[in-house]
């Protein structure tokens, strides 16, 4: 290592290294001229599409204006000059406020990038309301065809379907048959009043902007009733109550069945990853270190590389067709990523607080189970929803192994109602998908601190 201004390797100040430097003119550039890019290339294809269209006979399917490229040219220069005078009054306010230079490039350049974010929100929501307002619609079609007597442009071309018939025949298809005993009822009830309990004491926090952390004991005693009422339902709803004649009138009884396995999946997901992320990360023994490797390397194949394996395993031990065979598949599945989790967690606890509970008595068991678990709540809570959320939204597995009706998940039963050539039941599947969604919905929002804190415990070591 040389000297640097005079200074000797053991007095270098690291302080004098460092030398800002502005970015160069290329470098300033990029930005516009990706944008001039795409602003190109979406020209050239609008050309494209355009000259396409010249020249063909009106069509039920596509909506066509006269002179559209000018009107649509219109609007972005528009859009443009907007833009331009908010940067420019946003600039000049920003001056005025701070007594700072404020570049009208850096100004321009935030708005864009709100531009576009919203662009994205946007185009990332429309399939969803898309879906939700067909299952509302009874004609059983995802498809909205142009309305030329529409009064805006929007409705013309079909991009927003129409609101007129819409009723809830489709969610009703859902529910035809099923017979549900009294005490399922109030059970019912009950759950959702601790819902509506945990929704309005978070709103109040909220409201009240408490820094509080944690929860309040409503909050707590009401998650203990609401997930003891779920797990009742869950048990004991069987098959023997959905007695109409369609698959749709299943449709509770596959939440039901999706809900077992995905409880069950993500209990056994955290009795193997928290014992063998323990192992990993307190004990020394032969083959540790390529054991982890082995877990890596597993991660980087999907699932559906060993559906033939699984099968042929599962047909061998009986299994098909069964909630064990599958909850087994995913178990396994689940081992290598959540043990390197807890792994990365347990290695940020000291390792004195195990240490002095062995000196007191303690086995390696117990200081375990009595110090490193009641620690790894938090922990505990993320390795569950990541396994429980995993295998709710899960197909593949689950349409090899499960072949009865009523053992089918969400999942497999949305698949039905689309495989038909000529009875494709577009409508109820809408509907099946809205209502089969809220589960995942309302459990991510309920616990989605855990998922932040969970995917980074362990980041720093202790």
């Amino acid at each position: 290592m040389t000297a640097l201004h005079g200074q000797t390797p053991d007095t270098l100040d690291t302080a004098a290294v460092y030398v800002h430097r502005e970015p160069g003119p290329l470098r300033r550039a990029a930005p516009w001229i990706l944008l001039i890019v795409i602003v190109a290339a979406l020209i050239a294809l609008g050309t494209l599409l355009g000259r396409d269209l010249v020249g063909r006979p009106p069509s039920l399917t596509i909506y066509k204006i006269s002179n559209g490229w000018l009107y649509f040219l219109g609007f972005l220069l528009a859009a443009a000059a907007v833009l331009a005078l908010t940067s420019l009054i946003g600039q000049r306010v920003g001056i005025r406020r701070t007594g700072r230079k404020i570049s009208y490039a850096a100004v321009l350049g935030v708005q864009l990038t709100h531009l576009f974010l919203l662009l994205v929100v946007l185009v990332a929501i429309y399939p969803l309301f898309y879906v939700v307002l067909a299952a509302f619609d009874p004609k059983n079609s995802l498809y909205a065809f142009p309305d030329f007597e529409a009064p805006t442009v929007i409705q013309k071309s079909g991009i927003l379907p129409s609101f007129t018939g819409l009723n809830t025949e489709n969610f009703a298809k859902l529910f035809d048959g099923v017979q549900i005993p009294a005490w399922e009822l109030v059970l019912a009830g009950v759950a959702g009043a601790a819902i509506a309990v945990l929704i309005f004491t978070a709103i109040a926090r909220q409201l009240r902007r408490t820094a509080q952390d944690g929860t309040t004991p409503t909050q707590s005693w009401a998650s203990r009733i609401l997930i003891a009422s779920l797990v009742v339902l869950v048990v004991f709803v069987g098959p023997a109550q959905f007695t109409g004649a369609g698959t749709e009138s299943k449709f509770l009884l596959s939440v039901r069945n999706t809900l077992l396995v995905s409880g069950l999946t993500g209990a056994l997901a955290i009795l193997l990853s928290t014992t063998a992320g323990y192992a990993m990360a307190r004990l020394r023994f032969p083959g540790r270190f390529q054991m982890l490797l082995f877990f890596i390397f597993v991660q980087m194949f999907p699932v559906f590389l060993g559906l033939v394996a699984v099968y042929t395993l599962m047909f061998a031990l009986g299994l098909l067709n069964s909630f064990t065979g599958l909850i087994l598949a995913y178990s396994g599945g689940a081992i290598a990523f959540n043990t390197w989790i807890y792994k990365g967690y347990v290695e940020s606890l000291p390792e004195s607080l195990e240490e002095a509970a062995m000196v007191d008595g303690a086995t390696r068991w117990g200081a375990f189970t009595r110090v490193v678990l009641p620690l790894s709540g938090s922990m505990l809570v993320f390795i569950f929803l990541n396994q429980f959320i995993g295998t709710y939204a899960e197909f593949i597995l689950a349409n090899v192994l499960l072949t009865g009706v009523e053992q089918w998940t969400v999942g497999v039963l949305l698949k039905n109602f689309t495989s038909g050539q000529f009875n494709t039941k577009w409508g109820i599947f809408a509907a099946a998908a809205t209502l089969g969604s809220l589960p995942i919905v309302m459990l991510f929002y309920g616990f989605q601190r855990f998922f932040v804190g969970g995917t980074t415990a362990g980041g720093v070591k202790e």
